[in-house]
């Protein structure tokens, strides 16, 4: 009879979940129910690091002080989770694409395809890191659900080599020797998947939340923000444009027009446009006090005005 230990991952994220053994015969909306009841799971998952996420925003934003970057790198569900993050940065935020880099096991093909044999590739990893010129002021965030992906590894351990801030989000204990050899480690326990070994599921979700909050957190901390709206977003398209424009309307008073005007005038930069109506200067000055305000539009024109919808349901800030 084979010993049980010989087939036995250490792994968490490779562990059977005795919740879901039977949903092979399970109906569609058990099958939703259970997989949304092992969802739940994550948020849980993700306060109980909050700690480490909130030094990572430290850390990501002390790089992008020192002129830095952050670059992501992970290998298949955990790259392509990595690379989504970093796309949604210029958009969102005003920043320039090489600000926030996602580095995928395998390029750009991998985004589209599977091509899971190249996450074995320890010094590919490194030769990434290598090719993007990564410096001491870099922060290099590597993303393995597992923790022992090689591919990340390499790119880890390359980084660190070349004086750069490493931090690695994982799901499941990585080895003791990678963990004594990054500067933080953000480890969500989501517990063995609905499938077993299938990371795009709970770990995925997880990766999701840590990565969200690691960017956002860092560009507000950045001035990027002014309250909760989000102020130095590019219209590229209409719905942005819409945005730019309400965000005007509520903060300066103003009409439709007024605020399309403005934004034209502030050569389509939406915190410009808000400095110049709330300080009654031109574009110039606006550009000046922003400047010395350290780009904070709050420094610059004092609190926006509260929101017509508050009083919500939010907890202030309680356990999710």
């Amino acid at each position: 009879m084979t010993d049980p230990a010989s087939f036995h991952d250490p792994r968490l994220t490779e562990q059977r979940n005795p919740a879901t053994e039977e949903i092979d015969l399970a109906t569609p909306l058990d099958i939703v129910e259970l997989l949304n009841r092992e969802d739940r799971r994550v948020p849980e998952a993700v306060w109980a690091v909050r700690h480490d996420v909130a030094q990572a925003i430290e850390l990501v934003e002390h790089a992008f002080r020192a002129g830095g970057r952050l670059l992501y790198v992970g290998a298949g569900t955990s790259g392509r989770l990595g690379v989504l993050d970093a796309s949604e940065c210029p958009p969102t935020f005003g920043t320039p694409p090489s600000l926030v880099v996602g580095i995928i096991a395998g390029g750009a093909t991998a985004l589209v395809r599977s091509m899971e044999g190249a996450e074995d590739e320890f010094d590919a990893g490194g030769d990434a890191v290598e090719e993007r010129q990564v410096a001491a002021h870099d922060v290099v965030f590597g993303i393995a659900a597992s923790g022992t992906t090689p591919y990340v590894r390499g790119a880890l351990s390359r980084a660190a080599t070349r004086g750069a801030t490493t931090i690695l989000l994982a799901c499941s204990d990585p080895p003791k020797d990678l963990l004594l050899n990054v500067d933080l480690a953000i480890l969500p326990k989501v517990g063995p998947e609905a499938l077993t070994g299938s990371t795009r599921l709970k770990a995925g979700t997880a990766t999701k939340l840590v990565l969200n909050a690691v960017t956002t957190g860092a560009m507000i901390r950045m001035g990027r923000a002014y309250g909760n709206l989000m102020v130095d977003l590019i219209s590229t398209a209409e719905k942005l444009r819409d945005r730019g424009e309400r965000i005007l309307m509520e903060v300066a008073g103003v009409s439709r027009e007024g605020a399309r005007a403005a934004i034209a005038d502030a050569d389509g930069k939406v915190k410009t446009a808000i400095v110049m109506l709330r300080r009654g200067v031109a574009r110039e000055e606006a550009e000046r006090l922003l400047e010395e305000s350290g780009g904070f539009v709050r420094k610059a024109v004092g609190a926006p005005p509260a929101s017509p919808h508050a009083g919500g349901t939010g907890d202030g800030g309680g356990r999710p």
